[in-house]
């Protein structure tokens, strides 16, 4: 219900200001956000152009292992080779935007030494072969953090521009127009009030002068 007097009008425009201010705050997350996404996505890309090429020598070694060691042979050896280092998922926060890594407790990768067989009769492209993919596990794992916390940084950037807009093109608007319509009102109001006072008055005055001067 709008009440049109000037208290109701003080109290819209000091409502207008908040809204402003509020606007303001929106539109600095939201730059501090694309700066934090664009920084995180620079890491991302260069992450996962490494994992393309560990990926890329991996599958050629193994290719060259298959040939030399037989598929059964590896087959075996990954069998008893079998490492689980643990994985302890962690809740981060960048500028209220969520997201998960995971974080490795024990080394994934290892040395011919620390694996569960005698590397003696194996050839060297075997042990690489381990190693690569050993390398790519913990790059994957790495990058689906950095991917985790670009995904919420990009739908926390929508969210906020959303919400910009709201009150850029909707809200404000608004409250102009209502601001705009209260004061138009009073105006009208106090144009009315001076007319009528001083019609008052020269009735006032044209009465006193028809009496004439009292004996």
């Amino acid at each position: 219900m709008m009440h049109p007097n000037r208290t109701y009008l003080l109290k819209l425009k000091e409502k207008k200001k908040i809204i402003a201010n509020s606007l303001n705050i929106l539109k600095a997350r939201r730059q501090a956000l694309v700066v934090e996404f664009l920084a995180s996505a620079r890491p991302f890309i260069e992450k996962r152009k490494k994992i393309m090429s560990l990926y890329w020598q991996a599958r050629q070694y193994l290719a060259v292992s298959r040939g030399l060691e037989g598929e059964p042979s590896i087959s075996s050896l990954a069998a008893i080779n079998r490492h689980d280092p643990g994985v302890e998922i962690e809740e981060k926060n960048a500028l209220g935007a969520k997201y998960r890594s995971a974080k490795i407790l024990d080394p994934i990768r290892r040395s011919p030494a620390e694996r569960q067989y005698d590397f003696g009769p194996t050839t060297p492209f075997l042990e690489e072969t381990f190693s690569f993919f050993e390398q790519l596990v913990e790059e994957m794992l790495e990058v689906a953090g950095h991917e985790s916390k670009l995904k919420n940084l990009g739908e926390t950037i929508q969210n906020t521009s959303r919400k910009s807009r709201v009150l850029e093109e909707r809200i404000l608007p608004q409250m102009a127009g209502r601001i705009h319509m209260v004061s138009q009102y009073i105006g009208e109001r106090e144009r009315e009030d001076y007319f009528r006072l001083k019609r008052f008055k020269d009735m006032r005055h044209k009465n006193k002068n028809a009496v004439g001067p009292t004996p």
